[in-house]
């Protein structure tokens, strides 16, 4: 699979879903590994869930290191960094964001929380994927239920069988759709988090679905045959 097939799929797919934001390339860069010339650093510090609704929306393309991530718990779980220990031990998620009865409650959560080796990860690329430059690890889609459920159809289409997902509501963005779906090449659905619903334009109405790039031909091949004219 090359650059041109890649950016052919997301434009099949921003076609056939009707789409109103792009679909975001986005690539892990492993310790050590180049980060590819011609790609410009990202102009300002933001979260990994404000660059991909950046991208999906303004089309533009970057690179970015550990210090141009605000959230250093999706920072961690993209293996740029540390977990925060008070992100990592729940604490955060316990005193400062008051969203579990005990600490031990959300420790276990956090501990479930699909991550990436500390320090694994040299910088992350984001990019349209109609337009990218590179060959993404995964591709995000924001969309409606509907559009999620048009692509469920298309994986189904070729072999048939079921798309299994496991969300928290915790580290969305990072954790369940870059990092799970990276790990176990599957496709993964998620709802959001607190985060990514503050903090970015991700509307009420929309999920998140992470493809990986292995599978995105048969989505696409799917998408062609059973979306509506």
């Amino acid at each position: 699979m090359d650059v041109q097939e890649i950016n052919k799929y997301g434009q099949e797919m921003i076609e056939c879903l009707k789409l109103t934001t792009s679909p975001v390339a986005v690539k892990l860069i492993p310790k050590g590994g180049e980060i590819p010339e011609g790609i410009a650093r990202v102009d300002e510090a933001m979260r990994h869930c404000q660059l991909v609704d950046r991208v999906r929306r303004t089309g533009e393309e970057f690179y970015t290191l550990l210090e141009d991530q605000m959230c250093k718990g999706g920072a961690g779980a993209m293996g740029l960094g540390e977990m925060p220990p008070k992100v990592a031990s729940g604490e955060f998620y316990f005193k400062g964001l008051k969203q579990f009865s005990t600490q031990g409650a959300a420790r276990r959560t956090l501990e479930m929380v699909p991550k990436l080796p500390a320090n694994s990860t040299e910088a992350i690329m984001y990019s349209p994927l109609e337009k990218t430059s590179f060959i993404p690890d995964v591709a995000v889609v924001i969309c409606t239920p509907r559009q999620v459920m048009l692509l469920t159809q298309a994986m189904m289409y070729k072999t048939g069988g079921r798309i299994e997902s496991s969300f928290a509501g915790k580290q969305s963005l990072c954790s369940d759709g870059v990092v799970k779906v990276y790990k176990e090449g599957k496709i993964g659905v998620t709802v959001g988090c607190s985060g990514s619903r503050n903090y970015t334009k991700i509307a009420d109405e929309e999920m998140i679905m992470g493809i990986p790039v292995e599978l995105l031909a048969d989505v696409a091949s799917g998408l062609k045959a059973i979306c509506p004219a």
